[in-house]
């Protein structure tokens, strides 16, 4: 029968001890906050809220205004930093929004159904991208495609939304939660006025201009890479 001795179960205890302490300061290493820095790409995935500020909106005439409700749609960006603290950032996007004119001298008329495409390019900039919280803020601008319109009253033969385009400011924040993953929270506003040519079955054209002037707020999850 083998004996093992004490002091033969010290080193391997001490060897063993080390490889662990090892083990676990590499996996503490691949968790530690990676941060923001010159060269990283930064890919996110957002859920939005797409809320059009329509107020000044006008309808020729007939008067009165087009309301355009709010929209949920799931949202992907991407992000490029030339510097530490200098990115660029594309988001894509659809929403289906319905149009609805009010106060006009027929009434309420449902004008129908139309999706929005509006990429938007944004230059940002962060304050501290080393930090686990890495406020930014941006501007740019963006495009709005509206496609597969459709009617809405029996009064409406056709609708057709025009491509517009505008400028956008925002706001944000990443949160670095560990290794290469993040939390997002993000806010844009953006200003556009589309033109909309409104075919009615009274023979009368309208011609509406619909000012969104979305306000679209974010929460997502991002992975640098």
């Amino acid at each position: 029968m083998t004996c093992i001795s004490f002091r033969h179960l010290v080193p391997a205890a001490l060897l063993a001890g080390a490889a662990f302490l090892m083990a676990s300061e590499t996996a503490h290493a691949q968790d530690a906050p990676v941060g923001l820095s010159a060269g990283t790409i930064l890919v996110r995935v957002r859920a939005l809220d797409v809320a059009p500020l329509d107020s000044s909106s006008s309808i020729s005439t007939i008067g009165g205004t087009v309301h355009v409700t709010n929209q949920f749609a799931p949202e992907i960006d991407g992000s490029y930093f030339f510097t530490d603290h200098i990115s660029v950032e594309a988001i894509a996007a659809s929403t289906r929004h319905v149009l609805q004119a009010r106060d006009t001298a027929l009434g309420v008329i449902d004008v129908g159904s139309t999706y929005v495409l509006p990429p938007a390019i944004t230059l940002q900039y962060h304050f501290f991208p080393k930090s686990r919280w890495s406020p930014y803020i941006g501007a740019g601008a963006d495009v709005s495609f509206f496609y597969d319109e459709s009617r809405g009253s029996p009064v409406v033969t056709k609708l057709d939304v025009r491509t517009a385009a505008g400028p956008v400011i925002e706001a944000g924040v990443d949160y670095n939660i560990s290794g290469h993953w993040f939390l997002n929270a993000d806010v844009k506003q953006i200003f556009e006025t589309p033109d909309a040519n409104i075919d009615t079955s009274l023979g009368i054209n309208l011609k509406a201009k619909v000012a969104l002037n979305p306000l679209v707020a974010g929460l997502g999850v991002g992975y640098a890479f």
